[in-house]
């Protein structure tokens, strides 16, 4: 990685459908030049893939809650448990890895309170959760 490709994934995160021409013009490239260097970096993992954001309120689908959980797992459980534990529930979408108080972050969507309280037991329950601090996002800046 140079200067020149991190330039490249900063307009990519901006709008990752930006054409090869558009990206080369921003950056000083060619198309080809562009796209020889977006796509040298999905085949060595600098890119692990694009993703479309939704907005549920304009597509006309039910938003629910998004939640973020902190997790701290049983003395029993391992990560690698808890991990293959949480691919099986439903409404996670992203779990990392913390330093700090907790040793997981989770996002997730439920579709109301009672969706969320059935995700919760099923944390503590299957995923080896001895205890979890549940957030509710009021909105989202971006």
């Amino acid at each position: 990685m140079d200067a020149l490709d991190s330039e490249i994934l900063g307009v990519l995160q901006e709008d990752a459908r930006i054409s090869f021409r558009d990206l080369g013009v921003r950056v000083g490239l060619s198309a080809n030049a562009a796209a020889d260097r977006v796509r040298r970096m999905r085949r060595e993992g600098v890119i692990r893939g694009f993703t479309t954001l939704v907005d549920p309120a304009a597509s006309g689908t039910r938003e629910g809650l998004l939640v973020f959980i902190d997790i701290t797992l049983r003395q029993d459980t391992t990560n690698e448990e808890f991990e293959d534990a949480v691919r099986r529930l439903p409404g996670i979408t992203e779990v990392v890895h913390v330093t700090g108080a907790h040793d997981y972050l989770v996002r997730a969507r439920a579709a109301d309170a009672a969706a969320l309280d059935s995700l919760l037991r099923r944390l503590k329950g299957e995923a080896g959760v001895a205890q979890s601090n549940t957030r509710l996002a009021l909105r989202s800046a971006r």
